[in-house]
Protein backbone atom coordinates (compact mmCIF):
# COMPACT_ATOMS: atom_id res chain seq x y z
CA UNK A 1 0.00 0.00 0.00
CA UNK A 2 1.18 3.50 -0.83
CA UNK A 3 0.17 6.74 0.87
CA UNK A 4 -0.73 9.80 -1.20
CA UNK A 5 -0.03 13.40 -0.25
CA UNK A 6 -2.28 16.29 -1.24
CA UNK A 7 -0.01 17.24 -4.14
CA UNK A 8 -0.91 14.04 -5.99
CA UNK A 9 -4.63 14.87 -5.85
CA UNK A 10 -4.11 18.54 -6.72
CA UNK A 11 -1.94 17.83 -9.76
CA UNK A 12 -4.21 15.03 -10.99
CA UNK A 13 -7.22 17.36 -11.10
CA UNK A 14 -5.45 20.62 -11.81
CA UNK A 15 -4.49 22.65 -14.84
CA UNK A 16 -1.84 21.63 -17.32
CA UNK A 17 1.39 20.85 -15.47
CA UNK A 18 4.25 18.37 -16.03
CA UNK A 19 3.04 16.31 -13.03
CA UNK A 20 -0.60 16.16 -14.10
CA UNK A 21 -0.37 13.11 -16.35
CA UNK A 22 1.78 11.00 -13.98
CA UNK A 23 -0.63 11.76 -11.13
CA UNK A 24 -3.62 10.89 -13.30
CA UNK A 25 -1.98 7.63 -14.37
CA UNK A 26 -1.41 6.76 -10.73
CA UNK A 27 -5.05 7.35 -9.81
CA UNK A 28 -6.16 5.32 -12.83
CA UNK A 29 -3.98 2.42 -11.62
CA UNK A 30 -5.62 2.68 -8.19
CA UNK A 31 -9.11 2.85 -9.72
CA UNK A 32 -8.30 -0.16 -11.89
CA UNK A 33 -7.25 -2.19 -8.86
CA UNK A 34 -3.64 -2.40 -10.03
CA UNK A 35 -2.24 -0.44 -7.12
CA UNK A 36 -3.36 -0.14 -3.50
CA UNK A 37 -3.30 3.40 -2.15
CA UNK A 38 -4.76 5.38 0.70
CA UNK A 39 -4.46 8.72 2.42
CA UNK A 40 -5.94 10.52 5.41
CA UNK A 41 -9.16 12.50 5.71
CA UNK A 42 -6.97 15.52 6.40
CA UNK A 43 -5.24 15.19 3.01
CA UNK A 44 -8.62 15.11 1.28
CA UNK A 45 -9.76 18.08 3.36
CA UNK A 46 -6.66 20.02 2.28
CA UNK A 47 -7.31 19.08 -1.38
CA UNK A 48 -10.90 20.37 -1.09
CA UNK A 49 -9.65 23.60 0.47
CA UNK A 50 -7.10 24.17 -2.31
CA UNK A 51 -9.55 23.20 -5.06
CA UNK A 52 -12.27 25.50 -3.74
CA UNK A 53 -9.98 28.52 -4.11
CA UNK A 54 -10.19 28.20 -7.91
CA UNK A 55 -13.33 26.16 -8.54
CA UNK A 56 -16.89 26.07 -7.20
CA UNK A 57 -17.28 24.58 -3.73
CA UNK A 58 -19.67 21.95 -5.10
CA UNK A 59 -16.96 20.75 -7.52
CA UNK A 60 -14.37 20.61 -4.73
CA UNK A 61 -16.67 18.71 -2.37
CA UNK A 62 -17.70 16.21 -5.06
CA UNK A 63 -14.07 15.48 -5.92
CA UNK A 64 -13.28 15.15 -2.22
CA UNK A 65 -16.02 12.52 -1.85
CA UNK A 66 -14.75 10.75 -4.96
CA UNK A 67 -11.21 10.60 -3.54
CA UNK A 68 -12.52 9.36 -0.20
CA UNK A 69 -14.28 6.53 -1.99
CA UNK A 70 -11.32 5.69 -4.25
CA UNK A 71 -8.77 5.67 -1.43
CA UNK A 72 -10.91 3.95 1.16
CA UNK A 73 -10.30 2.77 3.78
CA UNK A 74 -8.68 6.03 4.81
CA UNK A 75 -5.86 6.08 7.32
CA UNK A 76 -6.76 7.54 10.69
CA UNK A 77 -4.48 9.90 12.56
CA UNK A 78 -4.28 9.03 16.24
CA UNK A 79 -2.49 10.68 19.14
CA UNK A 80 0.60 8.51 18.65
CA UNK A 81 0.90 9.66 15.03
CA UNK A 82 0.65 13.27 16.12
CA UNK A 83 3.39 12.82 18.71
CA UNK A 84 5.67 10.97 16.27
CA UNK A 85 4.98 13.64 13.65
CA UNK A 86 5.89 16.39 16.08
CA UNK A 87 9.23 14.67 16.73
CA UNK A 88 9.86 14.59 12.98
CA UNK A 89 8.82 18.24 12.76
CA UNK A 90 11.37 19.18 15.46
CA UNK A 91 14.19 17.29 13.76
CA UNK A 92 13.54 18.26 10.13
CA UNK A 93 13.46 22.06 9.76
CA UNK A 94 12.18 21.99 6.17
CA UNK A 95 9.29 19.63 6.97
CA UNK A 96 5.97 21.27 7.79
CA UNK A 97 3.84 20.06 10.70
CA UNK A 98 1.07 18.68 8.45
CA UNK A 99 3.57 16.74 6.34
CA UNK A 100 5.41 15.46 9.42
CA UNK A 101 2.21 13.93 10.79
CA UNK A 102 1.35 12.42 7.38
CA UNK A 103 4.84 10.90 7.23
CA UNK A 104 4.38 9.44 10.71
CA UNK A 105 1.08 7.85 9.63
CA UNK A 106 2.72 6.41 6.50
CA UNK A 107 5.59 4.94 8.52
CA UNK A 108 3.29 3.46 11.18
CA UNK A 109 0.96 1.96 8.57
CA UNK A 110 3.86 0.09 6.97
CA UNK A 111 3.34 1.84 3.64
CA UNK A 112 5.57 0.81 0.77
CA UNK A 113 6.01 4.48 -0.11
CA UNK A 114 4.71 8.00 0.34
CA UNK A 115 3.99 9.70 -2.99
CA UNK A 116 4.29 13.47 -3.13
CA UNK A 117 5.65 16.24 -5.31
CA UNK A 118 6.99 17.80 -2.11
CA UNK A 119 10.67 16.87 -2.00
CA UNK A 120 11.00 17.51 1.75
CA UNK A 121 9.54 14.04 2.35
CA UNK A 122 12.83 12.62 1.05
CA UNK A 123 14.44 13.82 4.31
CA UNK A 124 12.22 11.59 6.45
CA UNK A 125 13.89 8.39 7.64
CA UNK A 126 11.80 5.24 7.62
CA UNK A 127 9.68 5.93 4.55
CA UNK A 128 10.42 5.69 0.83
CA UNK A 129 9.45 8.95 -0.86
CA UNK A 130 8.55 8.91 -4.55
CA UNK A 131 8.00 12.01 -6.71
CA UNK A 132 5.57 11.82 -9.68
CA UNK A 133 7.23 11.54 -13.07
CA UNK A 134 10.55 10.21 -11.76
CA UNK A 135 12.16 6.89 -12.58
CA UNK A 136 11.05 5.45 -9.24
CA UNK A 137 7.51 6.59 -9.90
CA UNK A 138 7.45 5.07 -13.38
CA UNK A 139 8.84 1.82 -11.98
CA UNK A 140 6.07 1.74 -9.38
CA UNK A 141 3.42 2.16 -12.08
CA UNK A 142 4.99 -0.51 -14.31
CA UNK A 143 4.99 -3.03 -11.49
CA UNK A 144 1.37 -2.37 -10.60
Amino acid sequence: MIVLDTTILVYAKGADHPMREPCRALLEAVAGGLLEASTTPEVIQEFVHVRARRRPRLDAAELGRSFADLLSPLLTIAEGHLLAGLKLFERRPRLGAFDAVLAAVAIESGAEALLSADTTFSEVPGIRHIVPGTTGFNRLLRHS
